[in-house]
């Protein structure tokens, strides 16, 4: 059974940092594709980073991008999100997500087929 569990969210103030983790179970972790999303009050879902299996190659949202760093352990079966700069806009759910990213010649999108509870980071002086 896979199991996603984040965990490392909290209240910081704006310019603070944040890490936020996410422990796997139930499957093999190395042979997937991971990511967060995260969501904000009274706004859609929004894919934050993503990362290869190997974790040599990461991908970010704009909105994020040089202030968010995504990592994984495969020994320890962990992803970790490592939040800088944090800005208010940056409060949100935010999701530990299986992704069964598909890519072949010019395309690629993402499917997530588990997703964790959430873990809350809320952003605020």
């Amino acid at each position: 059974q896979v199991h996603l569990v984040e965990s490392g969210g909290g209240l910081v103030q704006p310019g603070g940092s944040l890490r936020v983790s996410c422990a796997a179970s139930g499957f093999t972790f190395s042979n997937y594709y991971l990511g967060w999303v995260r969501q904000s009050p009274g706004k859609g879902l929004e894919w934050v980073s993503g990362i290869n299996t190997v974790g040599d190659n990461t991908h970010y949202a704009d909105s994020v991008k040089g202030r968010f760093t995504l990592s994984r352990d495969n020994a320890k079966n962990t992803l970790y999100l490592q939040m800088n700069s944090l800005k208010p806009e940056d409060t949100a759910l935010y999701y530990c997500v299986r992704d069964l990213f598909h890519y072949g010649g010019n395309y690629h999108y993402h499917e997530y087929d588990y997703w964790g509870q959430g873990t809350q980071v809320t952003v605020s002086s």
